[in-house]
């Protein structure tokens, strides 16, 4: 079709798109909130590199497992037949989110789940800045938008500033702590650089529970290669200690938990952008905060004017989050994502029609609904894994309040099945 009638085509992202788009990301806040809490058990003595591979592993597992379950491998792989060249794209994803995973381990361990969650949560600056640089993100928006955004961003800043000087001031080893920040800068500047992948995919119509399907191949290889360079080779204690066994469970479980909350990332990112998407889901420190805090009291015995610091940085990176996200795109900024989309469908000679109507949340790949044989044994093969290692598992050796888990994992059941129900009644997961 010609550009003259591709500027008569209805705005790519609607209001009720983004919507979606926000509950998709508060929701991704909650789950991703609870997924670092599995990784306490670091200090159980496994090693990060350890604990990051038994994570990617429940990740492989789930990853195949819940795609397959919403929509059925059929539908998947016709998604990646036609959208072949974002596979490598999809991969080198993957590898990105397992060293950065890798190092909020490290960050957890030196510093505590309550203070690296809001560290590592400054990716939001380096999306924002990757979606303004490479998709025309914020061009033609609002002064209010472009206000939001940048004091927002400022305020994620001064809370990242104000929780690392309160780490480090807080007692304990200096060395330790800076390097557990360092850790978590590190993670902040590779999940932020992630989501230029997630974009591109999602850009050229690419749906993202196919797109995770491929993501995680870059995740588990990359995590067996650091575990056989950096963590003892092929004689590495995870490959062979039978005291890891009964922690497979719950580091499983973690993976399982975090795709769930990416999942929901992935729809946010997709429907609002980079810009927007990543500090709607960093909401989700606030949720480690209450894991660190609530159930493994990890300000239990810090001083009055520590807590007041942890506290007041994480209400000013929320808010930040919060004005970054609630710059709904004007008409202007809704026109440069058009034109992002022509080039995009220019370059790798996809069908604009198409791409915009999946873009919109419809699926324009007309695929059976009827499952196939297949999908029936990995959903089976998928459950069994977990009940196999549910069976082997023992409660780690750990502090926790129990009501406090009980309260946080309703709230995660509850967020799951709002944000799920929405978005399959108005996208069926397109």
């Amino acid at each position: 079709m010609s550009p003259a009638s591709r500027t008569k085509l209805p705005a790519v992202i609607t209001p009720s798109v983004h919507g979606i788009g926000v509950i998709c990301g508060l929701a991704a806040g909650v789950w991703l909130g609870a997924a670092e809490a599995p990784t306490k058990l670091v200090n159980s003595g496994l090693s990060p590199y350890a604990i990051s591979l038994c994570m990617v592993a429940g990740v492989f597992t789930a990853r195949w497992t819940v795609p397959t379950l919403l929509k059925g491998t059929r539908q998947v792989f016709a998604d990646l037949s036609e959208h072949r060249h974002l596979i490598p794209i999809a991969i080198l994803a993957g590898m990105l989110w397992a060293v950065a995973n890798t190092l909020t381990v490290f960050a957890i361990r030196d510093v505590g789940l309550a203070i690296a969650f809001p560290l590592w949560n400054t990716n939001s600056l380096i999306g924002i800045l990757w979606g303004r640089l490479l998709f025309g993100e914020l061009k033609g928006a609002s002064r209010v938008n472009i206000a939001k955004v940048v004091l927002g961003s400022l305020a994620i800043v001064a809370a990242a500033v104000m929780l690392g000087f309160s780490t480090i001031h807080a007692g304990g080893a200096h060395n330790r702590a800076l390097g557990g920040i360092l850790a978590a800068i590190g993670a902040s500047l590779m999940w932020g650089t992630m989501y230029i992948p997630y974009r591109k995919a999602y850009i050229s119509g690419m749906n993202p529970l196919s797109f995770v399907t491929v993501f995680t191949v870059g995740e588990l290889g990359t995590m067996i290669a650091l575990v056989l360079a950096l963590d003892g080779g092929t004689n590495a204690a995870v490959f062979h200690s039978g005291e890891i066994r009964h922690l497979l469970f719950w580091l499983f479980l973690g993976g399982f938990v975090w795709v769930i909350g990416d999942l929901f990332q992935q729809f946010a990112t997709k429907y609002l952008g980079i810009g927007r998407g990543i500090p709607l889901s960093n909401t989700n420190q606030t949720w480690g905060l209450a894991w660190g805090a609530l159930v493994f009291g990890e300000l239990a015995h810090a001083d009055a004017a520590h807590r007041l610091l942890v506290v007041a940085g994480s209400l000013v990176m929320i808010c930040g989050a919060l004005a970054v996200s609630t710059a709904v795109a004007t008409e202007k900024e809704r026109g440069s994502m058009r034109e992002v989309l022509v080039r995009e469908c220019a370059r790798y000679d996809l069908d604009y029609d198409r791409v915009v109507q999946s873009y919109a949340g419809e699926s324009p790949t007309k695929v059976t609904e009827r499952r196939a044989w297949w999908d029936y044994g990995i959903l089976a093969a998928g459950v069994g894994v977990f009940i196999w290692l549910g069976v082997n598992a023992r409660v780690p050796e750990l502090a926790m309040n129990f009501g406090w888990v009980g309260v946080l994992s309703a709230i995660l059941l509850v967020s799951a099945g709002g944000g799920g129900w929405l978005l399959w009644k108005a996208t069926r997961f397109s």
